[in-house]
């Protein structure tokens, strides 16, 4: 397995954007898929920005520098990785607040009464949301299936179907064109959340036809801890789109303070409030690293750096107490694999301890991001093998180990 990684990594045609990232020396780093890896050069943006534009700009670098333009600018480059057309996608706000507008859109042009079907997989706050939305109108009813029966589920009484492309947990992924398909077929709204899909798979939204998106920008974006996230509505919806969370920077003229509300032409009326400028400006920078890339290079490389460490993993797995959660087949996953095993948290500290950073997901999920940017297959081949030596020596059953820490 030594040899074959080293021919891998000397193949791979994405290995030089590895010196781009500054990752500490002695770790293996599978955890892109939760928060990305630093960009060497954000830094020195994120210091220009700090001292220069605030510093001494002050508040003519609204002008100055741009700062106001940031979630268009921002979002455009975004655009460009997720198959959206130009003037589609903003940054702004959490991935959460911008599922509440999305949703909120979408009940809105389906009427009074309307049913939204998710699935049992979705990640918990875009359910949150839903629910929420499902409370303050009675009209409103989310049906939640699990994700093998989501197909199944999308009939002539659905309005909306919301869907996280990728499964926060297994990595399983849906077919996202054959799903939104299926739902405008029978007259449905798709919304799409991409949080484990920018990035690291080939998008294509305009392609599929996809009605609204959201996602996020600090897992495989790299934007940093709680960057700002991104909204996506398809242009033949943004003239109708009635923004139910309306906000001066979503107004068609902010600067006017008019105290009643107008919507801004095109993607901007979902905008809400001033965009968190520090945290735009990190995300802006750590987006240059994609100017040029094919994402179906990037895509291909994580497909098979996961079908690599499955078949590192598969020799010792039954005998050591590990089960693959994510599908076997690539097409059928996203940029990560994950491990059960009935002492996931404790494994995964002992991992971590020896430089091994993933994350675990209750109950018993080992999750292992594979980000195509900075991953090789050398890590790879030391993350199992380092997996391997843990289980058959049960060094994860110390106390400090099992000791729970509010972030898993």
């Amino acid at each position: 397995m030594k040899a074959r990684a080293a021919a891998l990594d000397d193949a791979d045609p994405l290995a030089a954007l590895r010196d781009r990232f500054a990752l500490p020396a002695g770790v293996v780093y599978l955890d892109g898929n939760s928060l990305g890896a630093l960009p060497r050069h954000v830094p020195d943006r994120v210091a220009s920005a700090v001292q220069t534009e605030w510093g001494e700009h002050l508040i003519t670098a609204w002008n100055r520098d741009g700062w106001v333009d940031l979630p268009v600018r921002t979002g455009e480059r975004i655009a460009a990785l997720i198959g959206a057309a130009p003037g589609t996608v903003r940054v702004t706000d959490s991935t959460s607040v911008n599922l509440f507008k999305v949703l909120s859109a979408a009940l809105s042009l389906k009427g009074n009464r309307v049913t939204v079907v998710s699935d049992s997989g979705n990640f918990p706050t875009d359910l949150y949301v839903a629910h929420g939305l499902e409370r303050a109108h009675p009209g409103v009813t989310l049906k939640v299936v699990a994700p093998e029966a989501v197909a199944v589920a999308v009939d002539e009484g659905v309005d909306v179907l919301m869907l996280t492309e990728v499964d926060y947990r297994t990595g399983r992924r849906h077919d996202m064109a054959a799903l939104t398909a299926r739902a405008h077929e029978r007259g449905a709204l798709v919304i799409w959340d991409l949080a484990h899909s920018a990035g690291a798979l080939a998008v294509d939204l305009e392609g599929v036809r996809a009605d609204f998106a959201v996602g996020c920008g600090y897992k495989f974006l790299n934007g940093g801890p709680g960057a700002p996230a991104f909204y996506y509505i398809a242009e033949r919806h943004q003239a109708a789109v009635d923004p139910l969370l309306a906000g001066w920077f979503g107004h068609a003229a902010p600067f006017a303070f008019e105290t009643a509300f107008r919507p801004a032409e095109g993607a901007d009326r979902l905008r809400v409030g001033t965009p968190p400028v520090l945290s735009m400006v990190a995300l802006d920078a750590a987006l240059d690293i994609f100017d040029g890339l094919d994402m179906g290079a990037v895509q291909a490389k994580g497909r098979a750096l996961t079908d690599f460490f499955i078949a590192c993993v598969d020799p010792f797995a039954a005998e050591l107490g590990l089960e693959l959660a994510s599908p076997r087949d690539p097409a059928a996953r996203g940029s990560h694999v994950s491990l059960r095993h009935e002492q996931a948290y404790p494994v995964m500290q002992a991992l971590i301890a020896a430089g091994v950073i993933g994350d675990m997901r209750a109950p018993d999920i080992l999750r292992f991001g594979f980000a195509p940017l900075y991953v090789g297959f050398s890590d790879v081949l030391s993350a199992a093998g380092t997996l391997e030596t843990i289980l058959r020596q049960e060094s994860w059953d110390r106390p400090e180990f099992h000791a729970r820490k509010v972030v898993t």
